[in-house]
């Protein structure tokens, strides 16, 4: 049995990988750390995990590290900087779910999050976590980077149309999504109260959302080259879930027939993955509490472009889920344990 210790417990992202983790048959929770919670039973802050049998603490790094084989790092960006290199240095293999080290270039790090990066020397050796893109580079790796929400969605959505070269040359990416309002977090704000977010849909950090150069890396890698990505967030009233509709300007004539089956050839063997036939279009609530993707595709051909929506729980594929899903084939456990579980169906 593989100990883990949540850190960060106590936020959205946390709180889901600790559900998770509570029915992994191969992992068990060893430490729940939370500073703003400490002391307080975890069913006592969210009553959904009745029977857990854990307690929030304020641990050190020392702590978590004596207790933990593997550390989920739910924390806000900055932190994991903190954390990462002692927990290293002990021996402890590191999912993180923060922003810290996705980025391959520290000073795109540094312009987009305006903080120093204070282990660059890290960078290279973290894997980024989205599997069905880097799953290769992930067995036996000791520090992951796993994906942010949007640009998981994002990347599921356009990789195999790069893949393919169904790109038209120098022509941009536009990626529209929208995400519930657990992505912005625990913490309340005036922009996600339920006063500000119920009944009202809106478009924010327009060209310079922190995702922007997250997806732009994840585009490159697949392309080879860089590509431009017009991406715009948007928050709208419902808990969790994100839809992100991709477009993609065509280098060539394409059907959507043509356009699915190579989709359908591409996550043929992924088992969070699912295709949709044409004329069926994704939903969030089908994914709500999974660690699915659903991919829906149209191509418009009058306007030369595909069209693909991809639908995901941001908690779950877009972090917790993901966490879990990266630190089995890390470890080199089942990648599906503790993920079996399918979507609420209401």
């Amino acid at each position: 049995m593989i100990d883990a210790v949540v850190v960060g417990a106590a936020g959205y992202a946390g709180i889901e990988t600790v559900r998770l983790l509570l029915g992994h048959p191969d992992m068990r929770v060893r430490g729940a750390t939370s500073a703003g919670d400490a002391g307080k039973q975890v069913e006592a802050v969210y009553p959904a995990l009745a029977g857990a049998g854990l307690t929030f603490e304020d641990l050190t790094v020392d702590e978590i590290a004596a207790r933990g084989d593997v550390a989920f790092l739910a924390v806000p960006h900055t932190a994991s900087l903190v954390l990462t290199p002692p927990l290293r240095a002990a021996g402890v293999t590191v999912i993180d779910l923060s922003a810290d080290y996705r980025l391959r270039d520290a000073a795109v790090y540094e312009s987009w999050y305006d903080t120093p990066h204070t282990s660059p020397e890290l960078l290279p050796r973290a894997v980024y976590g989205l599997p069905e893109i880097t799953r290769a580079d992930l067995s036996g790796a000791t520090l992951v980077a796993c994906a942010g929400c949007y640009p998981t969605a994002s990347a599921l959505a356009l990789a195999p149309a790069i893949e393919a070269g169904l790109l038209r040359q120098d022509a941009p990416i536009v990626v529209d999504a929208k995400s519930g309002v657990s992505g912005a977090g625990r913490s309340p704000s005036a922009t996600t109260g339920f006063c500000a977010a119920n009944e009202s849909v809106r478009a924010y950090a327009i060209a310079s959302h922190r995702h922007t150069p997250e997806i732009a890396q994840t585009v490159a890698a697949i392309a080879g080259h860089d590509v431009p990505v017009c991406f715009t967030p948007h928050l709208v009233p419902m808990t969790r879930g994100l839809l992100a509709t991709c477009y993609v300007p065509l280098g060539a004539d394409l059907t959507t027939s043509e356009a699915a089956s190579i989709y359908a050839d591409r996550y043929s063997d992924e088992p969070f993955v699912t295709v949709f036939d044409q004329g069926v279009t994704p939903s969030t609530k089908d994914v709500r509490g999974s660690n699915r993707a659903h991919l829906g595709l149209a191509v418009d051909r009058a306007a030369r472009m595909l069209v693909v929506t991809c639908a995901i729980d941001n908690l779950v594929k877009g972090a917790g889920g993901q966490a879990v899903q990266c630190a089995n084939i890390a470890l080199g456990l089942r990648e599906t344990a503790g993920l079996d579980a399918p979507a609420q169906v209401v």
